[in-house]
This record gives C-alpha cells, structure tokens and sequence, in this order.
C-alpha cells in the first residue's frame, strides 16, 4: 500500500509570522512550501508584498514565489491548477507538502475546488469600468457593499478588477459569487491538516504598522517609481500599491509618502480582518500562535497517524 499524503495549510492574517512557521514544519518534515499569496507570485512586486527574503526562500524549495509577471491576470482556478501540479511534484519525492499563505480564496480552490460559474454580461463589466473611471474607487465600494454585502464582507476592497468582477456578476446572475465557492467540494487524492495563525488584535495591528514603516524604508517608494507604468494592470490594484496611484504629483513628496504609508496601514489592518473572517469560518482550522511552533509540529505528527 502506497504511503498516504498529507497537505499543512498554514494560514492567517497578513503579518502574523506564516512564513516562519512554514519554514520550520517544512523543515522539520524535509519538504518544500507552496505560497498561497496571490501577489507574492509577480516577480516585479516584492517589497510592497512582503516576499519572504533571499534567506528564507534559500531554507526550503518554494513554489508560486516570482513564478509570474505582473503582465500575466491570474486567478484561483489557474491556481487551483497550478497548485496541483505542484502538490503532484513534490508528492513525488516527499509524503507532505506545506502550504502557506493569506489568500483565502486560493487556498479553498486547492483544498475543494472551484465550481464552474456561469458567465457575467461583458456589457455590465465595461458599464461598471466606465462609472469607476468617472466616479471612482470609493463609488465602487459602496456600490459593491449595498448590493453584494456577502462578497464585500470578505472581498479585498482595495482592488477594483475585483469588485468590478463581483458586482458584475451579481447584476448578471442575481447572486453573490461567494455562493459558487463552495457548492460542491471535490475530492483530492492527499490529506489536508489545516493550521491557522492568530494574535491579540493589538499585537497583531502593530505588527502590521512596523511592517508597513520597514516597507517604506527599505524602497517601496522607488518599486512604485518603477511600475507606476504598469499602474493600469489589475495585479498591481492591491494593498499597498493602489494607495499610491492618484498620488498628485507624482512620484509624491514627503509629506505625501507619510499620508500614503498610513493609509496602506489602515487597509492592511482593514484586510487581516477580512482575512481572520474567512478562515474562521472554516472550523477545519486549528488555531495557534505563531511562536508555538513546537506544539504545531507536536499536533500535525499526531495527524499523521
């Protein structure tokens, strides 16, 4: 009888400290980590997603880290596919493979699948486009959040293209997208053990505060300087890249960067919140803190059994 695979999910919030925990159960069981970070992948945004450093992706093999170009629109079914030829790869050499990442929606189309959605009218998507360019972000938000409360309750809100995608959706199907998520969950041929990261909400928001001063130390500025001409691809409307393209003038000044720094604060904070809603959702979790490391590996040893 051929040895049983297991697949460690290890999620949570932006800032928690996944990445060290993944390194450490990756290491104690000699295997490698697939990032379920749907930014982490685009070799020209590394600074403003927190890539892990040089360090940690020497510690281990990664998977989906600057696998992509900024020019390339992936979404969770190409992850979905992706992920599973990578799963298949390193099943091939190991009996467990490490998945680590903040990315709700790309770990649910790993573990269960993604259903076929019917389509959106693309006369909407193109009328939705056209009323953001001449209303704005902040129009499209609250336009998303009156008729679809259930995605904007967990959507990333500062990304257009997807609430643009959503709300498209819903005035095309008269449903909200998050019902074709999880209607059916498909069968996989490994074990999943799901570990969910957390901290207090204070230690958590600091974390977040000192992350983002240390981005903007160590040159967000000058990596927005360099994609501001792609600014107009959808990759590039998330958190902590999107703050800065009505910047006027531009690139912005001090004063502005100080602005810009504290509102990729306030949306980060806003979206581990999101994040913590998603997963705790999913009572296949089970939580710890991040500096428990030995008592993580202690419970997925005993999983294995």
């Amino acid at each position: 009888m051929a040895p049983r695979k297991f697949l460690v999910v290890i999620a949570g919030p932006t800032a928690v400290g996944k990445t060290y925990t993944a390194i450490k159960v990756a290491q104690h069981f000699n295997t490698a980590i697939i990032s379920a970070d749907s930014r982490q992948c685009y070799r020209e945004m590394s600074v403003g997603t927190a890539k892990p450093s040089f360090k940690e992706l020497s510690a281990v093999p990664h998977y989906f880290i600057n696998s992509h170009s900024i020019t390339e629109a992936l979404n969770a079914a190409d992850y979905e596919r992706l992920a599973l030829g990578y799963c298949d790869e390193i099943f091939s050499r190991h009996n467990i493979a490490v998945v680590c990442g903040g990315t709700g929606l790309y770990i649910k189309a790993l573990c269960e699948g993604m259903d076929v959605m019917p389509p959106s009218d693309k006369g909407i998507e193109a009328s939705l486009r056209q009323q953001l360019d001449e209303k704005g972000i902040a129009w499209l938000q609250q336009t998303t959040r009156e008729e679809d409360p259930e995605f904007y309750a967990v959507a990333e809100q500062q990304n257009p293209a997807r609430l643009i995608r959503a709300l498209a959706f819903f005035r095309s199907n008269g449903r909200s997208i998050v019902h074709y998520r999880n209607a059916s969950v498909k069968e996989r041929p490994f074990h999943i053990i799901k570990i969910g990261l957390e901290l207090p909400r204070t230690i958590l928001y600091e974390r977040i505060n000192r992350r983002v001063d240390v981005m903007m130390a160590e040159g967000l500025p000058d990596e927005i300087t360099r994609l501001y001409p792609y600014r107009h691809l959808k990759n590039l409307h998330t958190v902590g890249y999107s703050e800065f393209w009505d910047a006027d003038p531009f690139p912005p000044g001090k004063q502005q960067l100080a602005e810009i720094a504290g509102l990729i604060k306030q949306h980060t904070r806003n979206y581990a919140k999101r994040q913590l809603t998603w997963f705790r959702k999913d009572k296949e979790f089970k939580w710890f803190q991040p500096s428990e490391t030995d008592i993580i590996i202690r419970y997925i040893n005993h999983q294995l059994q």
